[in-house]
C-alpha cells in the first residue's frame, strides 16, 4: 500500500483514498487500516494510496484512540496511526476519492471547500456497503453514517469495524471491477 507524505505526488496507475472521520483518531484510521488489510489479501496493495485525517485538529499528532486499536488487533488489523487534520488545499486535489464516515464530515469538507457532495469523488463510505444501501432507502441517509463511538463503551467499537469492514470490501469490489 502507497503512503506517501504530503509532498509527495501518486505512484502512477494509483487509486488514491481518503478516510475523514472527526478527529482522526477512531474511524478513519480504522477504515484505512481496514482497507490496507482487505488490499493486501487481494494482493492489490500495490493500486493504492490511501490515508485518513479528521474535519478537527483536536488530536494531530495522537496515536489512534487505544480502544480503535483494540479492536483492530482483535480482528487482525495491522494499525499505526499519527492523526493529522484535514488540508483542504492539498487533500481535495491529491485524493480521487474522499470517503467521509457521517453527514456532518461530509458537511464539515464541504465547508471548507471540498467538491459537491453531489460529486462522485465525495462519497460517504458506506455507501459502498450493498446492506447499508438497502436499508438507506428504507430508513434515510442515517443508515449510510459510521457513528462516532467516542464517547460510547467498547461495543460501539466493534460495531463500528462491523460497518467499517461491509463497507471496505463493498468499495474494494467495486474498484476492482472498474480496473
Amino acid at each position: 500500500m502507497a503512503m506517501t507524505s504530503q509532498h509527495e505526488l501518486p505512484l502512477p496507475g494509483c487509486r488514491t483514498i481518503l478516510f475523514v472521520c472527526m478527529g482522526n483518531i477512531c474511524r478513519s484510521p480504522l477504515a484505512k487500516g481496514v482497507f490496507a488489510a482487505g488490499a493486501a489479501r487481494r494482493n492489490v496493495q500495490d493500486r493504492f494510496e490511501i490515508d485518513s485525517c479528521g474535519t478537527g485538529a483536536w488530536h494531530a499528532g495522537e496515536n489512534a484512540d487505544p480502544r480503535t486499536l483494540m479492536v483492530a488487533r482483535k480482528y487482525g488489523i495491522p494499525l499505526t496511526h499519527r492523526a493529522r487534520q484535514l488540508s483542504p488545499l492539498y487533500d481535495f486535489k491529491r485524493y480521487d476519492l474522499v470517503l467521509a464516515m457521517d453527514q456532518r464530515n461530509m458537511e464539515d469538507m464541504v465547508r471548507v471547500g471540498a467538491p459537491s457532495p453531489l460529486s462522485p469523488r465525495v462519497r460517504l463510505l458506506r455507501e459502498f456497503d450493498p446492506a447499508a444501501r438497502a436499508q438507506a432507502l428504507v430508513s434515510g441517509v442515517g443508515a449510510l453514517e459510521v457513528p462516532d463511538p467516542y464517547y460510547g463503551g467498547v461495543d460501539g467499537f466493534d460495531l463500528m469495524y462491523q460497518m467499517i469492514h461491509a463497507a471496505c470490501e463493498g468499495l474494494l469490489d467495486d474498484l476492482l471491477r472498474e480496473t
